[in-house]
């Protein structure tokens, strides 16, 4: 079987670990990543082992796939645009900034018969994954979030930026509209 061809679009903080991730998974080529920011596009393709492209369309031309991991409200339209070239893409959370574009996303995916995921990686975290082989039947659930202030991210309300994950974790605990 050949080895799935991703790329990632934009390199910032989350981004950076998408690039470091794909370079070690097996049966994946992380063939490379692009960024407005071309000093970090460079510094991450070394550390990850791939190529920096100076664009995304260069970057979609060698790829089946893409991480799109750039501000939120750039996801619309960036997305599409990778759709549109037939790419399949992980979009980096939330889809979108309004349901209109996130509904735009889902049917341009449709159209060309990709993959569009969403990626929640809190769903991954150990702690998370552990509660799922408990038999539970929570009446009341309390969310904090915790931690010091951090401008990224504040491009969108922090319902979808971080909030969003305490949402999802709560609704795969219980069977239960939010």
């Amino acid at each position: 079987m050949d080895k799935l061809k991703i790329g990632v679009v934009g390199v910032g903080h989350l981004g950076r670990y998408h690039a470091l991730n794909y370079a070690q998974i097996p049966d994946v080529e992380l063939v490379g990543v692009t960024d407005l920011d071309k000093d970090k596009a460079r510094t991450v393709a070394s550390e990850s082992r791939c190529q920096a492209y100076d664009d995304v369309d260069s970057l979609l031309k060698a790829v089946d796939a893409v991480s799109l991991v750039v501000p939120t409200d750039r996801h619309y339209d960036l997305g599409n645009h990778i759709l549109q070239q037939g790419i399949h893409c992980l979009v980096e959370k939330p889809i979108a900034t309004t349901v209109a574009q996130a509904d735009g996303l889902i049917r341009s995916a449709g159209e060309k018969n990709v993959v569009l995921h969403v990626g929640h990686v809190e769903r991954f975290n150990p702690a998370i994954r552990a509660l799922a082989h408990l038999e539970l039947a929570p009446r009341f659930i309390e969310s904090h979030r915790l931690a010091p202030f951090n401008p990224r991210g504040t491009e969108v309300a922090v319902i979808l930026d971080l909030m969003i994950h305490d949402i999802d974790i709560i609704l795969s605990m219980v069977e239960s509209p939010v």
